[in-house]
């Protein structure tokens, strides 16, 4: 093979093939990580420090070379995957971590589909090899239990399905972030509240990582046994709104205006203003947040066809599952609530609380990786 013409991701393919790295496969690594500026903004990466970047990544590539068959994902890409996003950015967490004097809390904001479990499993192996332990948690694991949403569906009976604000226990979810961040430091500074006992490390022994079973009461869910603990160096805590902020009403009414599919009648506006007020009782839940990432879909209308994908994957295993005209109403009652085109665009362009951005493609392949501020939504 001719060096001089040798790609980056031939590189990586002999590597997994057992290959052992040359100098000149380093060079070609360096420039590669310099050639997509947007990338190597986002993770730090310059002139100075990219030989240095390529040598801890390929060391780490190799420390779980021998594991990547236990990898989640399979794809033509994955191993560019690996390299471009999933250990730059577990190498990022490991800094963050790193500069804190307890654990670390990184939100994962993405919609159906966009692959939020899959990143968290990678990451806990990754960060594993670096010496940290992970714990994931979904905004999904914080749902009201099937009895207290029965009674907040009698109350309003808008909420037909699990999943808008309103339907979680916004003050469990603080508890366990406090009891997190408190697990590993004998310097807690609770947000909200500093002083109490409660989140003390010492008294602190075994945390409970609530768990939600979806399948309970024919698909309704319910919560099942939690998960037990006695604490983690990382937490990552995702969800299809985590750390979104409402937006103001001027900005939300001009959005529903001009009637965003699927939001049709007044009725639609309304659920749509209320979910927004509901957001703010979530801000004390998001203030437990040390980072926020977006996993950001070229077009959010494609998650309905992802949505449908894996339910006629799961069909076809022989569990029951929703039908397409099911799974589109369900799909699109998300859209009613939080308009990923108003709500997550807005989170994005504004980037005060966003770090990272991972665009999402068609395909499900990872496109542009960059800060909010050099993502141009236009494009």
């Amino acid at each position: 093979m001719d060096r001089s013409t040798v790609t980056p991701v031939e590189i990586l393919h002999r590597w997994h093939a057992g290959n052992r790295p040359s100098p000149p496969d380093f060079e070609h690594l360096a420039v590669w990580e310099l050639a997509d500026d947007l990338r190597s903004r986002a993770f730090g990466i310059t002139p100075d420090n990219a030989a240095d970047v390529v040598r801890c990544k390929t060391d780490l590539f190799f420390s779980i070379l021998d594991e990547l068959h236990t990898f989640p994902l399979k794809s033509t890409v994955f191993l560019e995957t690996l390299w471009n996003l999933w250990l730059p950015l577990a190498m990022q967490l490991s800094t963050a971590k790193q500069s804190l004097n307890r654990p670390l809390i990184q939100g994962i904001l993405g919609g159906q589909g966009t692959g939020k479990t899959t990143l968290c499993q990678v990451l806990r192996l990754i960060l594993g090899k670096l010496g940290y332990s992970t714990v994931s948690l979904s905004l999904d694991d914080l749902y009201k239990s099937y009895a207290d949403r029965q009674q907040l569906q009698k109350a309003d009976p808008r909420f037909i399905w699990r999943g808008p604000p309103g339907t979680h226990d916004i003050d469990l979810g603080i508890a366990v972030l406090d009891k997190l961040r408190g697990s590993q430091t004998h310097n807690l500074a609770a947000v909200d509240n500093p002083k109490s006992d409660a989140l003390k490390p010492d008294i602190i022994k075994n945390i409970e990582i609530p768990r939600f079973d979806k399948s309970a009461y024919g698909g309704a869910g319910d919560r099942s046994q939690p998960e037990i603990i006695s604490g983690a160096d990382i937490v990552l805590f995702e969800g299809w709104f985590v750390g979104v902020n409402p937006v103001v009403d001027a900005k939300l009414n001009e959005f529903l205006a001009a009637a965003p599919f699927p939001i049709s009648t007044e009725s639609d506006c309304q659920f749509a203003r209320d979910m927004n007020a509901k957001l703010h009782d979530y801000l004390p839940l998001w203030n437990r947040l040390d980072r926020l990432m977006v996993l950001y879909p070229q077009d959010y209308r494609i998650s309905q066809v992802w949505r449908n994908q894996a339910e006629r994957e799961m069909m076809a295993t022989g569990k029951p599952g929703m039908s397409e005209a099911e799974i589109n109403r369900f799909v699109e009652y998300f859209w009613k609530a939080l308009h990923p085109e108003l709500f997550i665009k807005s989170m994005v362009e504004e980037g005060d609380r966003v770090d990272l951005v991972i665009e999402i493609l068609g395909d499900r392949t990872v496109g542009k990786i960059c800060r909010p501020i050099d993502l141009k939504l236009s494009d």
